[in-house]
Order: C-alpha cells, then sequence, then structure tokens
C-alpha cells in the first residue's frame, strides 16, 4: 500500500497529470461557488421572509431586535456555508472525479504498466452516474453524522472514516470497471474490502489537507489503479 501511495504522489507534478489537475480544480472551484452562491441566496431568502413574519405577527415594535438577529442569522449562515463548502469537498471530488477517471488512469496504465493492455474508457454516463451516486450518498451520510461534531471529536472520526468508505469504493470501482464488467468490479471491491478501505483511509488523509485536496480526484484515481492491478495481478498473471 505504501509504495502504491508513493507511486500515485510521484505522478501528481508530472506533465500529462498537470492538464488534468487544471481542469479538475477548476470544475471543483465552479462547483463550489454555485453551492455556496445558491445555498447563501437561500439563506438570504429564508432569513428575509422569515423577519417579516415575525414582524407582522410580533408588531412593529420588534423590529429592532429582529434585525439584529437577522443580521447574526445570516452571519452564521455565512460561516455556515464555508464550512458546508469544506465538508463537502468529498462529494464534489467524487463527482468531479468522475469526468477524469479514464484520462487519470490511460496516464498511470502508460507510465507503470506499459506491457499490459489499457483498460476500456468507460462510458461517460456510467462514470458520471457512479460518481453522482456517491456524491448524493456522501453528502446523505455527512447529514445524518453532522449532529456528532458537537461531540468533541467522534464527529471528525465519523466524517474521516465515512470519506475513506465512500472514497475508497468509488474510486476503486471506477478502476475496476476499465477491465471488468460492473457487477464484476463491485465484486472484486467486496472481495478486497479491506485493501480496499486501507486506501480509502490515504483518500481520505489527503482530502483533509485544505487547497491540496482539490487535486484528491488525480491521487485517489492514481492510488486506485495501483491497488486495482495489486489485486488481481495473480489472476491476471495465471496462463
Amino acid at each position: 500500500m505504501l509504495k502504491a501511495v508513493a507511486l500515485a504522489l510521484s505522478q501528481m507534478l508530472s506533465p500529462p497529470f498537470r492538464a488534468v489537475l487544471l481542469k479538475s480544480v477548476a470544475l471543483a472551484l465552479l462547483l463550489i461557488a454555485l453551492l455556496g452562491v445558491g445555498t447563501h441566496r437561500l439563506f438570504v431568502w429564508l432569513a428575509s421572509f422569515g423577519e417579516q413574519w415575525i414582524e407582522n405577527a410580533v408588531g412593529g415594535s420588534a423590529h429592532t431586535p429582529i434585525v439584529i438577529l437577522a443580521w447574526i442569522l445570516s452571519i452564521a449562515a455565512g460561516l455556515g456555508i464555508v464550512l458546508g463548502s469544506v465538508l463537502l469537498m468529498p462529494a464534489v471530488t467524487a463527482l468531479v472525479g468522475s469526468f477524469f477517471v479514464d484520462e487519470i488512469a490511460l496516464e498511470v496504465e502508460r507510465e507503470h504498466y506499459p506491457t499490459e493492455s489499457a483498460g476500456t474508457p468507460l462510458h461517460p454516463v456510467v462514470a458520471v452516474v457512479e460518481g453522482s451516486k456517491t456524491a448524493l450518498l456522501s453528502v446523505l451520510v455527512y447529514l445524518i453524522a453532522l449532529p456528532f461534531l458537537l461531540l468533541a471529536g467522534l464527529g471528525a472520526i465519523i466524517f474521516f472514516i465515512a470519506t475513506a468508505y465512500l472514497l475508497g469504493r468509488e474510486y476503486f470501482e471506477l478502476a475496476a470497471m476499465r477491465f471488468h464488467p460492473i457487477a464484476e468490479a463491485k465484486w472484486l471491491r467486496k472481495a478486497n474490502q479491506s485493501t480496499v478501505f486501507v486506501a480509502g483511509l490515504c483518500i481520505a488523509a489527503f482530502v483533509a489537507i485544505p487547497i491540496v485536496n482539490l487535486a484528491t480526484p488525480l491521487f485517489a484515481m492514481a492510488l486506485m489503479v495501483h491497488v486495482h492491478k495489486n489485486v488481481t495481478r495473480p489472476r491476471l498473471m495465471r496462463p
């Protein structure tokens, strides 16, 4: 596993990867910005609507306290959006990564496995659907785990483990689908779930690093190409 991590990291700054990195980061930042602006507009509208409703219900005498409360809630909402953007980074990278899996995997296969046949590119719809499913599942899991953030470090541990499981599962299956049908790729992941989870922990650690985590799709896909090769190589070498 350490060798796979080292190989994935060593290729991060190669020229082909830099080209994919720029596109991946640009798309991730765009999605985060759109989510942030959309969520902020929603909160502003809810605060304005709630302010008017309370003022009509209570009366004009409560105008000043209500304005102050709305102002405080707006600031809290803004901070919440920033925090939410950080917490939702794994979901964003899961979706973004689905657009570039084949470019990343092909470069890894060419660089480290030149004597072996390259994988078959995934149909774009399949890749995006798998990425979207993981992104939505990530959001659901994080919403469920969010209350645990109030319990010391328990919430952080839950987020870390959930990220390791979800991203490990997605990127291994995407790497495996280049060589196997979808059902077999999922079976391979389940058959090697401990290995995939450990690799997922490495991805989760990468996601936890601010700014650097924008490159998560490159690191995660490169890592899982090596992991997939490692768990299937005995089978591939049979006569």
